[in-house]
C-alpha cells in the first residue's frame, strides 16, 4: 500500500496546518505512480473540505512511518 501524505493548512489561519493520510490500498502503486495521481486526489479532498489548501505533499509506503 501507499500513503498520500499531505501537508493542509486553513485558507484564513494558514499557519493552522495538518498532515492528512490518504492511502491507495485496493492498488498496488510505486511511489512514482501515487505521485502522478496525486493532483487528482488532492483536489477532491479539497472540495470535500472548503477553507484548506495545500502546502506540500508526497508519497511514501503506508505503514511503515509512525502516525502522529
Amino acid at each position: 500500500m501507499i500513503e498520500l501524505l499531505v501537508a493542509v493548512c486553513q485558507i484564513n489561519n494558514p499557519t493552522t496546518c495538518k498532515d492528512v493520510s490518504l492511502i491507495y490500498s485496493a492498488e498496488a502503486l510505486t511511489p512514482m505512480q501515487c505521485v502522478m495521481r496525486a493532483e487528482p486526489e488532492i483536489a477532491k479532498w479539497i472540495n470535500e473540505h472548503p477553507g484548506s489548501q495545500t502546502k506540500r505533499f508526497t508519497c511514501r509506503p503506508a505503514g511503515r512511518y509512525a502516525k502522529t
